[in-house]
């Protein structure tokens, strides 16, 4: 493929946007690309470049782009009404298929995002359990509240279970209400646990980190030691829900939290999030609880029925035979061919994740937690992104979201792209 073309378009887009968006983008991506349009699992740039996708949205479009079925429940959707603040069929048959598909999901409250979802789990594990402190993960993603930008991408790790800031514009006194500790290490977690448990809320953990799969007996030994101080044990399966299997990492993994958010693939590329889990502690969402003991969570658009008809679609198409074997096995390819060539160009590198979601690390170390990570070459991570991105490939800084709608030419055209890119990494 010659280098990318960028239209005059393009770059008034671009200068426009510097005038009224801080950084000139929507804070999301680290390049400017523009993309106009969306079609299975390919985009489109307003250059008129066509990418093969692994960025989907960050996630949601599991399915792909502008899927016939879900396009037409929500077209027929909008002719209705787009939102009521009030109850709506559709989100209640969406509950009730995730409380029949999500191994902890007892009952169900909506939210518009991620970040929202868990923060009100948090929430409501600590009007639950009448604790204020909540141990998460260093490196583990929780959205952009002030709780979970705690040690999330810090630069200069201390010591656990110490928390540092993430983010301008947070209390300092939220530090003192988050613990900290090592993703994958059993026994380091497990002394925290026991030294704080009693004024711990929750737990709450990517059950995949990121892009990091826990250690064999990892997550088990986290239920254990939360159930053995009767501390609620939150998945946050914003990522991982739906994606690794119908039931989430929960069902991949075989472990059951007691509350799991989830997010992106459940409303098909629509704004909608949700918390679920066992009825005792979710109860405090509902207005007939003590009021001491009642947790209000409003939000204009939680349950929207557009979003809930995108979700309710999208989980159809998941369901019927062969999707999941299928999603496996086109990432599953991509991920062995990439090791393939990085290791026979003598290039240290380590593709790390799981079939629908991996990414390189430019190192010759396992990565098994955060830090581990810090000590890849991110320098070579993006030349790599970039050449892929010349190439026809396009991915976010981090992560290789796999789609039910990637085809064999889709695969083709990436790993030309990876035979390509690892040639010029060589140079």
């Amino acid at each position: 493929m010659p280098e990318r073309k960028i239209s005059e378009q393009e770059k008034q887009i671009e200068r426009r946007a510097r005038k009224v968006l801080p950084g000139g983008s929507l804070g999301n991506l680290t390049n400017n690309i523009v993309i106009t349009e969306g079609k299975a699992g390919r985009v489109r740039d307003a250059s008129g470049n066509e990418y093969v996708d692994y960025l989907l949205g960050s996630g949601p479009m599991l399915v792909g782009h502008a899927h016939p079925e879900v396009i037409a429940a929500v077209q027929q959707q909008l002719e209705k009404g787009t939102t009521f603040f009030a109850n709506n069929e559709h989100a209640v048959l969406l509950a009730e298929e995730i409380v029949s598909a999500v191994a902890c999901a007892e009952k169900v409250r909506f939210t518009t995002s991620g970040t929202e979802a868990t923060l009100f789990a948090m929430r409501a594990a600590r009007a639950f359990r009448g604790r204020d402190k909540v141990l998460k993960f260093e490196g583990g993603y929780h959205g952009m509240h002030d709780y979970a930008l705690m040690s999330m991408i810090t630069t200069n790790p201390v010591d656990f279970p110490q928390a540092t800031p993430d983010s301008a514009g947070i209390p300092k006194s939220i530090q003192n209400e988050m613990l900290i500790a090592p993703f994958n290490d059993l026994e380091t977690t497990s002394a925290i646990i026991e030294r704080h448990h009693d004024e711990l809320a929750a737990v709450i953990v990517e059950p995949f980190q990121r892009l990091i799969p826990p250690k064999p007996g990892f997550l088990q030994g986290l239920r254990d030691v939360t159930n053995q101080y009767e501390i609620p044990l939150i998945f946050d399966e914003i990522v991982t829900g739906f994606r690794f299997a119908y039931g989430g990492a929960q069902e991949f993994y075989g472990v059951t939290p007691d509350l799991c958010t989830m997010g992106k693939v459940i409303a098909g590329g629509f704004p909608l999030a949700l918390v679920a889990g066992k009825d005792e502690i979710m109860a405090h969402f509902d207005r007939s609880a003590e009021p001491d003991a009642f947790l209000p969570q409003i939000g204009t658009l939680s349950g929207n029925p557009v979003a809930a008809v995108a979700g309710l679609a999208t989980l159809e198409i998941l369901k019927r035979p062969g999707t999941y074997e299928r999603l496996f096995a086109t990432g599953q390819t991509l991920k062995d061919e990439l090791q393939r060539l990085m290791d026979e160009a003598e290039i240290p590198a380590k593709v790390v994740g799981e079939a629908p979601l991996f990414d390189v690390f430019f190192t010759e170390e396992e990565i098994t937690d955060y830090r581990s990570t810090l000590r890849a070459d991110k320098t070579q991570l993006n030349r790599f992104n970039a050449l892929l991105l010349e190439e026809g490939v396009l991915k976010g800084d981090s992560k290789f979201y796999i789609s039910v709608a990637h085809d064999q030419d889709d695969v083709r055209r990436t790993l030309d792209a990876f035979q390509f890119a690892v040639n010029q990494l060589k140079v």
